[in-house]
């Protein structure tokens, strides 16, 4: 019997768990993030806009960390790979 990738609802393989636990960080480690999932899905940079309904400038922009980008869009193409975007209370620091 053949070994089938289980897909997303997006038609998208989802990418290993151990190696993007969750998206987090700064807008760099955030378009590091993004590159990846994107390449691990097999997926050019036009194929991600295509796909999401973004512009492929868009695209470019937040996996080069461009740090003013559109929520509503990071969430388009995160949605594409079963992530988004959400905020998360810091841990409690002791003094």
């Amino acid at each position: 019997m053949k070994n089938k990738k289980k897909h997303t609802r997006s038609g998208v393989a989802p990418t290993d768990d151990e190696a993007l636990h969750a998206i987090t960080g700064t807008a760099a480690q955030l378009s590091l993030q993004v590159k990846k999932l994107r390449q691990t899905a097999g997926l050019t940079q036009a194929d991600t806009a295509r796909r999401t309904g973004v512009g492929l400038r868009f695209v470019r922009d937040l996996e080069q960390g461009k740090p003013t980008v559109q929520v509503d869009k990071v969430n388009q193409v995160l949605a594409l790979f079963g992530y988004h975007l959400e905020a998360v209370k810091d841990r409690e620091t002791s003094p």
